[in-house]
């Protein structure tokens, strides 16, 4: 194996900590080429479609990829802002905003963002804080509910980056902030804005995106931390289980997932006389297809067509201060015992000038 050759290794350089916010990808524009790229990266990821290769490899290049992405450029271009992809702005905000909490804190550190799938990619993340001198990274996907299928996936990604780097930096992974208070508040806070102006509504229907319910018999926590996510969410606003109820979208495929599945639930709810329904999607930190698509258009469409009469959803938390305020708590609670502050990479760095000078070394 051949590594990729790097600048000569310096004693007196200082030491820095880089944070990576990772979400899950995007196409680079809303069209057919563009989604079959995006999606033949995404959906050829082992964990996310856990089907062997030979079986899945037939059907997603000889059947997916040749029809799916026309009909997926189409929703990507009714949320398309002229900053381009929703996921894409608000991640790259979150990353500059993060920085500027931390720094406001006192913590002198790099921050930079990336994709699973898409660009800019995890491993040109990863290089970018290499290049700027990290020697210590913080690997944060912003998914707060773990699973098989996105955090781990993350962690993949890293290794096989990993791989091909001869000076590795020393390397965190935040797992899950499910149940992370200042979360929990930020989502209530987010809730409560919009109920402050539109009033409350019959039903409040927390949206979270569906895995294969085959996850969950073999041990993924995904379920469990949804499901936990809602109670703490409801506890905190003060409703009970016949107010909130929890639901699962994006299905993909013939194979049962997670149930109750979110569009159903929204018809049967109409039907059932439920005039007014608020929808949010607790599990994604920044507006994208799901939320904008997927909910705020095609489950309105599904409510009002069978008989509901008013539907909000409510948005992420995106730049939410509440959201950047958790954010930075948990990557602080992470980055524990490295140094962060000025003076602590100026000690260590006039450490080892030192030690370099008794050695004979040269800068």
């Amino acid at each position: 194996m051949s590594f990729r050759p790097e600048p000569p290794y310096r004693h007196a350089d200082p030491a820095r900590t880089g944070v990576l916010l990772c979400n899950l990808g995007t196409p680079d524009a809303p069209t057919a080429p563009a989604l079959r790229r995006y999606l033949a990266e995404f959906l050829g990821d082992p964990r996310v479609v856990e089907i062997p290769r030979a079986v899945w490899w037939p059907i997603l290049h000889g059947i997916i990829l040749r029809t799916r992405p026309a009909r997926s450029a189409a929703k990507y271009a009714s949320i398309w802002t002229p900053e381009g992809s929703p996921l894409r702005v608000w991640t790259q905000k979150q990353a500059k905003m993060l920085q500027g909490y931390l720094g406001e804190r006192g913590h002198q550190v790099l921050v930079h963002h990336a994709m699973r799938y898409g660009q800019p990619s995890l491993a040109q993340g990863l290089d970018a804080l290499k290049a700027q001198g990290a020697t210590r990274v913080l690997v944060l996907p912003l998914y707060p509910q773990y699973s098989g299928t996105t955090t781990a996936s993350v962690v993949d990604a890293v290794a096989a980056w990993s791989r091909g780097v001869r000076r590795l930096p020393e390397l965190r992974f935040v797992m899950r902030f499910h149940d992370h208070p200042l979360y929990i508040e930020a989502l209530a806070r987010r809730v409560l804005a919009h109920w402050a102006t539109r009033g409350r509504p019959d039903k409040l229907l927390l949206s979270f995106h569906g895995v294969p319910k085959r996850t969950l018999t073999l041990g993924d926590p995904y379920h469990c931390e949804c499901h936990k996510t809602a109670r703490l969410l409801a506890e905190r606003l003060g409703i009970g289980p016949d107010r909130c109820i929890v639901t699962f979208q994006s299905r993909f495929g013939r194979a049962e997932w997670l149930q109750p599945y979110t569009e159903p639930t929204l018809r049967e709810l109409a039907r059932r006389g439920v005039a007014r329904v608020d929808v949010m999607c607790p599990g994604f930190v920044s507006d994208c297809i799901e939320t904008l698509e997927e909910i705020a258009i095609e489950a309105r469409d599904a409510f009002l067509e069978s008989g509901g009469r008013e539907f909000h959803y409510i948005p992420c938390l995106n730049d939410q201060h509440e959201w950047l305020v958790a954010l930075t708590a948990i990557v602080e609670q992470h980055l524990a015992g490295w140094p962060t502050r000025q003076t602590d990479d100026d000690e260590q760095c006039a450490r080892r000038r030192e030690r370099a000078r008794a050695l004979g070394a040269t800068d």
